[in-house]
């Protein structure tokens, strides 16, 4: 076999998905650090899953048809650093074959170039000994063997194989991995897509039906009250694939019958599909208008009046959360908006009372997509609109967003740290420019030093410590400040790590498994170890981390 089309790279990246989806766990378990929420895997498995969701969607793609869903799809799912990389990769390699029938060795090899070259320019300072690297050098040996390349088998073995010989040596290039024992997380994943695709080419049988969502749960009948207060009994749901694009003159037309058949109606057209949510008595008129715009794909009908009562409530309330975001379009916007990542109810609770307009749950446990901050920014309504990433995994994420966003100005300060995300906020002056604003609070944030208080989930050796499952560690911005036994004993020893002369705020945020009391007397410790230092305490109920602390 010397070329394939687009069949083949279809079944070659599904299969690459796959394969990727499967060994999420162990390579989550290649984190650096032995803390309970590697997510590189987790990561990189939700970015490619929501690209192989829409190619599985496809019937019988061309070339182009297959590239723009892998690269949509991974854009717009792409979560945390690894996942934002992955997702350039796939980006740059369908930019360079879109407009091909067949890819010989020669042109895939052109692909794997535009890839990486495209990926290495959405990392702000890229490093080596991680995924980029075992990209490159996958890349360069296949444009080195492409020219005699007569084969495509053996030409994607020999890929294959530096590309893990280049990921094995990734703990000599960077030596946190060499300390803890470990390859790069990252170069792992991309390593199991290749493996995956390359078990695609050569036909082995994967199963698909992970790519489709569950399937909806028994129902539960409701009382014949309720049931009779249904107006419109069919909940449907479809994506229409465009023959063309549809003019805004249309979308207005086909909302109208929408409206005239059923209520509660969803509908987001962009150039290439159109996704559809309607309530009514007749779907089959639904579909039957529908057809006449292009093909019908995910078809779903739910009878209402047999669903559970919560099913209801739910969509009573989702119709209300539009309503609302309907009357915010309608209202003029303010100058400013602020949107700000979140972990923990007491958190969220400070991030508001300080004026964050839109929280975005997650952080470390669940990096969030650049997906959710685009719906986080179409739900402000700003015209200048602030993002605090909070955690250095999401920043990537959050840049995407603010690259993809035309109608509002996007600023995104580089908080790491919930800590410096509050005091990039309180940094905040509303007299000021766009300008003055964003240097100060990153100034202000490079002063904030955190450390976060947790347990070691395996045994290793890192930044010169020996680490035990169950140790408790204290994680400082740039490695290891302390272990040992005791949560607060560690606490204590890490605010010792990160104290400075010039140091005068000591901030504890505990957790949802500390409680308030061993806060307040880890405060009293810590006031008499430094009385020059104001001491704060606050609720902030995260998870994994029993106290989040800062030193500014």
């Amino acid at each position: 076999m010397k070329t394939i089309d687009a069949k083949v790279l279809s079944r070659m990246f599904l299969a690459g998905a796959k394969n990727l989806e499967a060994k999420k766990e162990w390579i989550n378990e290649l984190n650096v650090f032995p803390v309970p929420d590697g997510d590189t895997g987790t990561n990189m498995t939700m970015t490619i899953m929501s690209a192989a969701a829409e190619v599985s969607a496809l019937t019988d793609p061309d070339m182009e048809t297959l590239a723009k869903a892998i690269s949509s799809g991974s854009l717009r799912g792409a979560r945390g650093n690894s996942g934002v990389i992955l997702s350039q990769l796939l980006r740059g390699f369908t930019r360079s074959v879109r407009k091909s029938d067949e890819l010989d060795a020669s042109a895939i090899a052109a692909a794997m170039e535009k890839a990486v070259e495209t990926a290495y320019k959405a990392v702000m300072k890229p490093k080596e000994g991680t995924i980029l690297t075992v990209a490159k050098e996958a890349a360069l040996k296949a444009s080195e063997i492409a020219p005699e390349a007569e084969e495509l088998e053996p030409f994607f073995h020999e890929v294959f194989d530096h590309a893990e010989y280049t990921l094995s040596r990734t703990p000599e290039m960077l030596p946190v991995l060499k300390e803890a024992g470990v390859v790069d997380s990252g170069g792992q994943g991309l390593l199991e897509v290749l493996r995956g695709a390359i078990d695609g080419f050569l036909g082995k049988e994967v199963d698909y039906s992970d790519f489709k969502k569950p399937g909806a749960a028994a129902v539960t009948k409701i009382s014949p009250q309720a049931e009779a207060d249904i107006k419109f009994g069919y909940c449907t749901e479809f994506i229409i694939l465009l023959d063309k694009p549809m003019p805004i003159e249309e979308e207005h037309s086909f909302k109208e019958f929408l409206t005239s058949i059923g209520d509660s109606i969803v509908l987001v057209a962009d150039d290439e599909i159109v996704k559809v949510h309607v309530h009514t008595n007749h779907p089959g008129q639904a579909f039957e208008r529908a057809l006449t715009y292009g093909a019908l794909s995910r078809m779903k009908i739910d009878n209402m009046r047999e669903e559970h009562q919560e099913k209801l409530i739910k969509d009573a309330e989702k119709l209300a959360r539009q309503q609302v975001e309907e009357e915010k379009k309608q209202t003029p916007p303010k100058e400013t908006g602020f949107i700000a990542v979140s972990a923990g109810a007491g958190l969220t609770d400070i991030f508001r009372e300080l004026g964050v307009d839109y929280l975005i749950e997650g952080g470390q446990t669940m990096n969030p997509s650049t997906e959710d901050m685009l719906n986080a920014i179409d739900k402000v309504n700003a015209k200048t609109i602030y993002i605090l990433p909070n955690n250095k995994n999401i920043i990537l994420a959050a840049n995407q967003a603010r690259d993809l966003t035309e109608d509002k100005k996007i600023i995104v300060i580089p908080t790491k740290t919930i800590p410096q995300g509050v005091t990039a906020l309180i940094s905040f002056v509303p007299e000021k420019t766009d300008d003055e604003n964003t240097a100060e609070m990153t100034d202000a944030i490079s002063r904030v030093q955190t450390g976060q208080i947790t347990y070691a989930v395996r045994d290793t050796r890192l930044d010169d410590k020996e680490i035990h499952e169950g140790d408790i560690m204290g994680i400082g911005d740039k490695g290891i400040l302390a272990v040992g036994n005791g949560k607060e004993n560690v606490a204590v020893a890490t605010v010792d790590a990160m104290m400075t002369e010039d140091a005068e705020v000591i901030s504890i945020y505990y957790g949802a498994d500390a409680s308030e009391e061993k806060a307040e007397e880890l405060a009293s410790t810590l006031e008499e170890k430094y009385p020059d230092c104001e001491v704060e305490v606050n609720n902030g109920g995260q998870p994994i981390y029993y106290y989040i602390i800062s030193v500014e």
